[in-house]
């Protein structure tokens, strides 16, 4: 079992959002339940990572600075990259593409964040990662399109809508919280901009000429099709530890 699935099965809360995205898929259960098992499953993801930071200001052993290197595989390795660092941003982390891993087509990512962040970058993204892949293994594409180009604009598609979600929930949760105060008296603001900076620190520390990647050019027209499947896709992540989500290297 790995570490993430530890932390979850001990985590009272991450057990809850595991067993409310359980009933959401439930094939037996009503469409309604389900919409709001999803609601309430991505609400408390998002609550638990302003909680997290409040709980431990002041306590660094507790949910320290940190750093993570994951490979990711193919098929589509780049819209991976493209996945995982729009939902590390969303969650307060800084994220490098170091390229290919190797002479193959894999990728490599660095990753920057408090440990709390970085288990949460993990769980979202083997659950959207997973999501992504059957979603599109779904798709119908036109006759009229290049296959490929199609299928890579619906994955940007998906990646900038779940992406958009995810942000969305962060802000929500942080203004919710903007009036509580940490064990150190310190506002949610102010500890969470601390956090900021402290994980900008550590980036920079390490890669102090990275520079911001380009734009991404986009054929195909599946974007919007992509898109529409982001807005339904579940954003709590039930799929725990699974290999899927690549070689995470201390």
């Amino acid at each position: 079992m790995s570490t993430t699935q530890n932390t979850a099965t001990a985590n009272p809360k991450l057990a809850t959002i595991r067993a409310l995205l359980a009933k959401a898929e439930d094939p037996s259960t009503p469409e309604a339940e389900a919409e709001l098992a999803r609601k309430r499953a991505f609400e408390m993801m998002a609550k638990y990572g302003v909680e997290q930071a409040m709980l431990n200001d002041g306590n660094p052993t507790s949910d320290a600075s940190a750093d993570r290197q994951i490979v990711l595989d193919n098929p589509w390795a780049m819209e991976r990259v493209r996945l995982i660092n729009r939902i590390a941003r969303a969650l307060g982390c800084q994220l490098i593409h170091l390229g290919r891993d190797g002479g193959g087509p894999a990728r490599r990512v660095h990753i920057f964040g408090y440990e709390s962040d970085l288990q949460r970058v993990e769980l979202l993204y083997t659950s959207l990662l997973l999501q992504m892949n059957s979603g599109l293994a779904a798709q119908y594409v036109p006759v009229s399109s290049g296959a490929r180009a199609w299928r890579r604009s619906w994955l940007l598609g998906f990646i900038d809508r779940v992406g958009r979600r995810i942000e969305e929930a962060e802000r929500g949760a942080q203004e919710e919280a903007r009036s509580e105060t940490s064990a150190t008296g310190r506002s949610t603001a102010l500890v969470l901009a601390d956090r900021k900076a402290v994980v900008e620190r550590s980036y920079r520390d390490a890669y102090p000429r990275a520079r911001k990647g380009g734009s991404t050019t986009m054929t195909g027209n599946g974007f919007g099709a992509g898109w529409t499947a982001g807005g339904r896709a579940d954003i709590g992540g039930r799929r725990i530890g699974r290999a899927t989500a690549g070689t995470i290297a201390s």
